[in-house]
């Protein structure tokens, strides 16, 4: 979104033609102006309307220190598994160890041990069938799987002790079913359907359950990333995990970042409500950092333009939603298809990076286009001269 800065000051040097004349910066008018610009402005408070006198979690600005825009924000990318629940979860455990059995059984030729899988399929299609599922019904099954489970890896642990072998692919699977195995037995006899670090799918066990309180899906499984946006368009990815985390303690992280990579602090940060905690509020103030937001309190006397200055950060703060919007419509970020954590992470960076790549290509094509009219407007205007 483009603003008009009202309290930009205007060089001689900004006057240029539009058929691509510049004027000299030899000219001792133009060092004249270079040197007059330059000099502090005593009686004109620094930030302009940005000020410290609209919130009072902010302070004056310290000359031309502070400039520029930081947006942040959070989402969840989803990862691309089945919706978890706990009778499907036992089932898919147990054909792996069904598997697993098998193979072992198949290697060392003996003969397979009693494992009632063609009752436990029917016992889970009895649930799977039904349209209307009682609780009564789903515990019964789930205790059901968490038996047939259980007589499974009796098996398999009688396979270790006599010295049989696992492969790699079916010692990690295990123990994986393991975890699963004494989280779904837990809820069962406590009677609970959470749990810390719950296991939401058997073959990516690192995807955790993401509550974002959002009207079409409350519950996410996917990485969550704090994403921001700096005055240029640039996108950064400032903090990515599987577990669930608040995001508001990425912001002091992002504004440290800003400052390594510019030299100087935001002038401004546009953020949710979330972000305007104590901590947050406090390092905007030691900073001379504008945090977004209404202050705290009672209102100012100047409320008209603190909710014209609200208003206005809010209309600015549309453009980090946008972003979320473009990577996860155009650069596969709205549905992460690998299957490994490493593989995962990598593809939310490359569309990151997909998407600066097209802003800068864009930018490079547009000012090429200029200079390239320009010279052409620049040549006939001297051919229409002659």
């Amino acid at each position: 979104m483009y603003t008009k800065d009202r309290y930009y000051q205007f060089t001689l040097a900004d006057f240029n033609q539009p058929i691509g004349l510049k004027m000299n910066p030899e000219n001792r008018w133009i060092k004249k102006a270079a040197v007059i610009f330059n000099q502090p402005d005593e009686e004109t408070p620094s930030g302009g309307s940005n000020s410290g006198s609209e919130n009072e979690d902010s302070t004056a600005f310290k000359g031309t220190e502070n400039k520029g825009t930081l947006m942040l924000d959070a989402t969840c990318a989803p990862q691309n598994i089945a919706y978890p629940q706990d009778i499907n979860l036992l089932n898919e455990a147990r054909e792996n160890l069904e598997e697993m059995i098998d193979a072992v059984c198949e290697e060392y030729n003996i003969s397979k041990p009693r494992t009632y899988r063609q009752n436990a399929r029917k016992d889970y299609l009895t649930l799977a069938k039904k349209r209307k599922r009682s609780a009564k019904l789903i515990r019964r099954a789930i205790k059901q799987q968490l038996q047939y489970v259980r007589r499974d890896l009796k098996h398999i642990d009688r396979f270790l002790e006599d010295g049989k072998d696992l492969s790699s692919h079916h010692a990690e699977r295990l123990k994986v079913i393991r975890k699963v195995y004494e989280q779904q037995r837990y809820m069962y006899d406590n009677k609970v359907h959470s749990i810390p670090d719950r296991i939401v799918s058997i073959s990516q066990p690192y995807v955790r359950p993401i509550v974002r309180g959002k009207a079409k899906a409350p519950v996410e499984f996917g990485i969550k990333l704090d994403m921001s946006i700096d005055e240029h368009g640039m996108v950064r990815i400032e903090r990515q995990s599987f577990d669930a985390y608040n995001e508001s303690d990425v912001l002091i992280g992002a504004s440290e970042n800003y400052r390594r990579r510019t030299g100087h602090d935001s002038q401004r940060v546009l953020v949710d409500k979330i972000y305007r905690n104590s901590n947050n509020l406090r390092y905007c103030k030691e900073h001379g950092i504008r945090l977004s937001g209404s202050a705290l309190g009672r209102p100012r006397r100047d409320r008209n333009e603190s909710r014209k200055i609200t208003y206005q950060d809010a209309v600015d703060r549309i453009e980090v939603e946008r972003g979320f919007s473009v990577t996860k419509r155009c650069y596969g970020l709205g549905f992460i298809r690998t299957k490994l954590e490493k593989t995962t992470r990598s593809s939310v960076c490359m569309s990151i990076l997909a998407m600066n790549i097209s802003k800068l290509t864009t930018a490079s094509i547009c000012d090429f286009l200029k200079s390239l009219f320009s010279k052409v407007a620049g040549q006939a205007l001297v051919q229409f001269a002659e």
